[in-house]
């Protein structure tokens, strides 16, 4: 089952620009870079030239012995069959992580052969670039990459209601049938999530066993990676934090606590740990801000945050949580639905907007779970994982800073009330067009 990529578009739109350089995709590793990269090729370019600095040792030498651009693109035709010319091919280089003179090597294809397409990616190309190894700094273009969205996955599952979804211009309820359809549906995507073979296997009607063991061996193919590409002293603490991640969020307020990985545990001992996970892209971390105030990020308190997975299936899957569970509303359900709604509400927010949210506190007396920054907007969001919205912490923030708009995302209707527009959790995909 082939799930369409809104990145694609993105891609097009980098093929055509005049200061076009080397494009570098960034992503967790089993989100489709690979295939998005070959999909590209075939779509917007007469040849597609791939080369893996992972199946292929041998590429490694011909990197070690010239930084010569031509050079290279004339040794690099006589290992592929397809034709490397100027504006007609698409060259990939994939786990470029694995070589950092194939990954230096950017910058020089910038400077002497613009005139050549080349797009790169890696599973942990973001380690790789935190640590500084080689990298060609601003002598690339970037491209982050996320996990399949659930607009993505209901355009398969239930092409109809996307396209219904996609032609909405006006902020007023769904008729009900086509809202508990899209329930449904959302209730399907939670299971999966947004790994495309994970995605894929569902909507190929192969069975949930099927859903559950791809889902497994993707966390066992990270853990192989902690072992293997992280610094030793790291290893053990990436997965201790890796693994509390689930009781972390199960937590009425969900901020992160050491005493939750390791009882005696410091920050300064899983710092390094901490921020791998992040370079990785397996997790995001929020921050909370001590003020609403423009830059969000200049008013970080870097003492307390909230770590979530970037993707809510391998939440799931971590957590050991049944899809059952979700698919049959197990009155069991209810705490750690109100953290997997959250989970996906962020998941859906970071592929919208440009700078990753934060959340507020106050004193105690209220919290609200995220706050986005959206050009010169400061806008406040609360996640709610049912139809029940009581709760203060949005009137206290309200009464506070008078916000242009409140969000609210609950499996109520859509619907807006003044300043506060509320949206059912199954259209934060359409966030950005909603709030406009």
């Amino acid at each position: 089952m082939t799930i369409e990529r809104t990145i694609l578009q993105q891609l097009a739109d980098w093929k055509l620009r005049k200061d076009r350089k080397p494009l570098i995709l960034q992503g967790a590793r089993q989100i489709g870079k690979t295939w998005v990269m070959k999909a590209f090729g075939e779509r917007y370019f007469e040849h597609t030239a791939y080369f893996s600095f992972e199946r292929n040792e041998e590429l490694f030498q011909l990197f070690e012995q010239t930084r010569d651009p031509y050079r290279l693109i004339r040794q690099l035709k006589t290992i592929t069959p397809e034709a490397i010319v100027p504006e007609k091919t698409l060259i990939i280089f994939d786990e470029i992580q694995e070589c950092n003179k194939a990954l230096n090597s950017l910058k020089y294809f910038n400077e002497e052969t613009p005139e050549f397409a080349i797009v790169a990616a890696g599973s942990l190309l973001g380690v790789s670039m935190a640590k500084g190894d080689s990298f060609p700094v601003g002598k690339v273009d970037f491209l982050q990459m996320h996990p399949i969205t659930f607009k993505e996955f209901l355009e398969v599952d239930m092409r109809n209601l996307h396209d219904y979804l996609e032609e909405l211009t006006e902020i007023e309820e769904l008729p009900l049938i086509i809202f508990n359809q899209l329930t449904e549906a959302f209730h399907r995507y939670q299971v999966t999530g947004g790994m495309p073979e994970a995605a894929s296997v569902f909507l190929d009607n192969r069975g949930m066993e099927k859903v559950e063991e791809v889902l497994q061996n993707i966390l066992n193919a990270y853990s192989l990676d902690f072992a293997k590409h992280a610094e030793k002293k790291d290893i053990p603490r990436i997965t201790e934090i890796w693994k509390s991640i689930p009781s972390q969020l199960s937590r009425e307020n969900r901020k992160f606590l050491y005493k939750l990985v390791k009882p005696g545990a410091r920050a300064r001992e899983y710092e390094d740990a901490l921020l791998w996970l992040q370079h990785s892209g397996l997790v995001h971390r929020i921050f909370a801000i001590t003020k609403p105030a423009l830059p969000i990020s200049a008013y970080d308190d870097l003492t307390a945050f909230k770590i979530y997975l970037s993707d809510i299936g391998l939440l799931r899957k971590l957590a050991k949580l049944p899809p059952e569970v979700i698919l049959n509303r197990s009155p069991l359900y209810s705490e750690f639905k109100g953290a997997m709604t959250e989970n996906y509400v962020l998941q859906s927010l970071v592929t919208q907007f440009e700078v990753l949210p934060r959340y507020w506190t106050s004193e105690g007396k209220a919290e609200v779970d995220y706050i986005l920054q959206d050009g010169l907007e400061i806008i406040p969001i609360e996640v709610k994982s049912a139809t029940s919205i009581s709760g203060k912490s949005l009137h206290v923030y309200n009464d506070l800073f008078s916000p242009d708009l409140r969000i609210r995302y609950s499996f109520n209707n859509l619907k807006k009330d003044g300043n506060l527009l509320n949206i059912p959790v199954f259209l934060a995909d359409w966030t950005k067009r909603l709030k406009s």
